[in-house]
């Protein structure tokens, strides 16, 4: 009889512990409303279930319900009221904290180092320091939070006269301080501390490795590590990433291949470090290595493609991660953004956009700057348009971007009522807003209008013209025909003319015929840059039309020895989410190219039907004439303009990007091609955007 009444006893006395426990494990998990209806049903509430139904509100960050519990409590202890300040403190309420502080019949050591912890939490140190003084009793805690508000408002060696005061130091104490010091590069402080410790936990020993790391001794850190007795992965991780952060990459993959339990965290890290240097192969390797991976691994090696420039991969890596079910977080969706501005892949880019909507991430003035610039980039003007007009406070990249826009499309009289509405709003513009409202004016023939704000730059504006700002100006004026103002432009900068100015001023000699100064100017491009391709074959040209055959033979054999080499034209334009890549003359490297070829021929006859000749007029002197005219034919634009038209409904412009500046012969027969077909036709290269329709392009013929 006796075993029984024990047995009925320990159920009675256990039995609001074993409630109390589930009112507390309910609120933790944000099921608050559960959590109330297991309160509300006790048929007897003690102190402690009312500590944990108001303990859980505050969790829920409802601390005026909580409050509201709080006052009808019919019976309050001190746990009661170091609750309600401890919620109060946990939702940043340091106030209504204080107020409760001031008013309890009585306090302890708890209630006193939770206002301390309150204030050291917002920043409020004075307070934190006056509170800490007039304690009656200091515990452990009292002094570990004190020292942590100091050294965490960067006051170390006031957190180093309050640790030498300290009655007890326990190992959370003098980690903070070894801590304290690494962060402020003082590591023979931190070794001193360390060194003195009676006892070390694994946190003590990785936050002297982490000192190390981040102090870049990271030798030292290694032979620390070596001798640390039991290593934990917060331990292996530092330690690898050490080495990641100071590009020692193989010494971090082979941390990694002896790391006992290989962590998600640490192989994002060598993903990402593989990435920096310029490893992307091994990088991916690592990723198909990794049995768990998370959102960030999934973002790691999809931002290692887009740095790296390999946006297609990148798309493709992202397609994957949704068929696998990973839903995309902030930052992998903002990476993808940056590849689909690169790709012009505008149906993925209205998805992710799609995507921040729902998750409300576009209200942020910096995701908003960059779904501008995706829409720019895939010709998508009206929509960048609405994207712009929906914000309100705009930020200076806001505007430029949408400046900047306009001038890559040639609108350049909207380029500048843009600029007019940013002034009249007290915007200041910078040094880029005035390359957008220079490269406007320039694209569209503003001559007078470009000069008028390039003198106000300075004057006005207080902007010190940058060699980018005199590049536009030469850009400006040889578009224009005026080459001796452009050569006066030069002339007159105060700092060295760069690869852009001559550049601007080569082009300009081209088009207008200077073959002279085209010379001088080539000349220039080839000492500032001696690996670039372009600046030998215009002068090669520029030679061989006034029969130089010998200055065309030397420049080769420069370009040989030097191994120059002139990069190939690629295209490509996205039809149904997938990207289709095409390279000038490798027609064949298309699963469709019979289909191609026949549009090109059909093409052909239409354009000769019109009064033009397909194969052009282009001459390059450094193929026979048969490749020549294949390569002409077959440029890559033609390419991703004729599947376009095979593969993009009629009612949908054609959107094209090409890696470098469209040519003449090929702008003539889009132009065309556009009219022949009645489609509308938007082409990206290097420098603008072209917007064909009609037989007329945006940037009337002015490029």
């Amino acid at each position: 009889m006796r075993f029984l009444l024990n047995t009925c006893r320990a159920y009675s006395t256990s039995f609001p512990v074993v409630t109390r426990y589930r009112i507390a494990q309910l609120g933790r998990v944000g099921q608050i409303e559960n959590a109330r209806q297991v309160f509300d049903e006790l048929p007897n509430k003690t102190v402690d279930s009312w500590n944990s139904i108001i303990a859980g509100y505050f969790q829920n960050n409802q601390p005026d319900e909580a409050l509201l519990l709080f006052n009808k409590m019919p019976e309050k202890n001190i746990v009661s009221w170091n609750g309600l300040i401890s919620g109060y403190i946990k939702n940043g309420m340091v106030t209504e904290a204080r107020e409760v502080f001031d008013k309890m019949p009585e306090r302890n050591v708890v209630s006193w180092t939770a206002m301390i912890r309150g204030h050291v939490q917002e920043g409020m140190m004075g307070e934190a320091v006056s509170l800490f003084w007039l304690m009656p009793e200091k515990n452990v805690v009292s002094w570990t939070v004190m020292l942590g508000g100091l050294i965490q408002d960067g006051r170390i060696d006031e957190a180093r006269r309050l640790f030498d005061m300290m009655p007890e130091k326990d190992v959370v104490a003098r980690t903070n301080m070894i801590a304290g010091y690494c962060k402020e590069g003082r590591l023979s402080d931190a070794r001193e501390i360390f060194d003195e410790m009676p006892w070390r936990n694994v946190v003590a020993w990785t936050t002297m490795i982490t000192g190390y790391v981040q102090n870049n001794r990271v030798d030292v850190a290694r032979k620390l590590f070596e001798v640390m007795p039991v290593k934990n992965e917060v331990s292996w991780t530092a330690m690898l990433m050490g080495y990641t952060q100071c590009g020692r990459i193989e010494a971090a993959l082979e941390l990694f291949e002896a790391m006992p339990v290989k962590s998600v965290v640490t192989g994002n890290a060598l993903i990402l470090g593989f990435g920096q240097n310029g490893e992307v192969a091994k990088a991916r390797r690592v990723f198909n290595q990794m049995k768990v991976k998370d959102d960030a691994t999934w973002s790691a090696m999809i931002k290692v493609y887009e740095r790296k420039g390999f946006e297609l991969k990148a798309l493709d890596l992202f397609i994957l991660m949704q068929k696998e079910g990973i839903r995309p977080k902030f930052p992998s969706l903002i990476t993808i953004l940056s590849v689909c501005a690169s790709l012009a892949s505008l149906d993925h880019g209205r998805q992710v956009h799609a995507q921040l909507v729902r998750s409300r991430f576009d209200e942020a003035v910096y995701v908003s700057s960059v779904l501008l610039t995706m829409y720019i980039k895939c010709g998508d003007l009206p929509k960048a348009k609405l994207v712009f007009d929906k914000f309100s406070s705009k930020d200076i990249v806001m505007w430029n971007s949408m400046i900047s826009g306009y001038a890559q499309h040639g609108l350049g009289e909207e380029a500048l009522e843009i600029f007019q509405s940013m002034l009249s709003t007290g915007m200041v513009p910078d040094d880029v807003t005035f390359v957008g409202v220079l490269t406007a004016c320039s694209y569209t023939g503003k001559v007078k209008e470009g000069l008028d704000i390039f003198e106000s730059m300075k004057s006005k504006y207080m902007v010190e013209p940058k060699t980018e700002h005199y590049a536009c100006m030469v850009d400006l004026l040889g578009r224009a025909g005026k080459i001796n103002e452009a050569v006066n432009i030069i002339e007159k900068m105060p700092m060295e003319a760069d690869a852009a100015v001559w550049g601007s001023l080569l082009g300009a000699c081209r088009t207008h015929a200077k073959l002279d100064l085209a010379e001088v100017a080539a000349k220039k491009l080839l000492v500032i840059e001696p690996e670039n391709a372009g600046p030998y074959i215009l002068l090669s040209n520029i030679y061989a039309s006034q029969g130089k055959w010998n200055d065309v033979a030397e420049l080769r054999k420069n370009m040989r020895a030097r191994s120059v080499k002139k990069s190939p034209g690629s295209s490509w334009i996205e039809v149904e989410k997938i990207v289709h890549m095409f390279t000038t003359g490798d027609i064949r490297a298309h699963p469709e190219h019979s289909m191609i070829m026949k549009m090109l021929e059909n093409l052909d006859v239409l354009l000769r039907e019109a009064g033009y000749n397909p194969d052009g007029n282009f001459v390059l002197h450094d193929v026979d004439e048969e490749e020549k005219l294949y390569s002409l034919r077959y440029h890559s634009e033609k390419l991703a303009v004729a599947y376009g038209l095979l593969k993009v409904p009629k009612e949908i412009p054609i959107r094209v990007m090409k890696n470098l500046r469209v040519c003449g012969d090929c702008h003539t027969a889009i132009k065309l091609i556009a009219k022949v077909t009645e489609r509308e036709i938007i082409l990206r290269d290097a420098n603008r955007f072209h917007h064909f329709k009609d037989g007329i392009c945006s940037c009337r013929d002015y490029w």
